[in-house]
């Protein structure tokens, strides 16, 4: 998965995001050893400091936890990761029909577009 930033939100939150999505997704299964943090901000080409705050944010939502001499993992606590995917999940449909009134569609005709589509494929 690449790293993709935009210049309307901080940096941070926006790897909080993408790491959150690869730990949803299973790109960093639950249990796993997280890279270190010098190592994720080179592959993201992003200060340390910022993977750092990321980190911290993962941390105090649950997704990640610390071992002193080991790094950081995922945590394996399924409901929590299936909790955050959910959340993820109801933003993006939340951020879908808003585009959709945008385009004039009302809520009933976007779910029939939308049946529609997923019957053709």
């Amino acid at each position: 998965m690449k790293w993709e930033f935009r210049d309307d939100r901080p940096i941070y939150s926006q790897l909080v995001e993408q790491i959150q999505r690869r730990i949803v997704s299973g790109s960093f299964p639950a249990g796993s050893k997280l890279p270190s943090v010098r190592d994720l901000a080179s592959e993201a080409s992003v200060n340390p400091n910022t993977m750092q705050k990321a980190f911290a944010e993962l941390e105090r939502i649950g997704l990640v936890y610390s071992q002193r001499t080991s790094g950081r993992f995922i945590t394996e606590d399924q409901t929590k990761i299936e909790t955050i995917k959910d959340e993820l999940a109801s933003e993006k449909i939340g951020e879908f029909f808003t585009q959709m009134k945008e385009l004039g569609f009302s809520q009933q005709d976007t779910i029939r577009l939308i049946s529609k589509t997923s019957k053709e494929e």
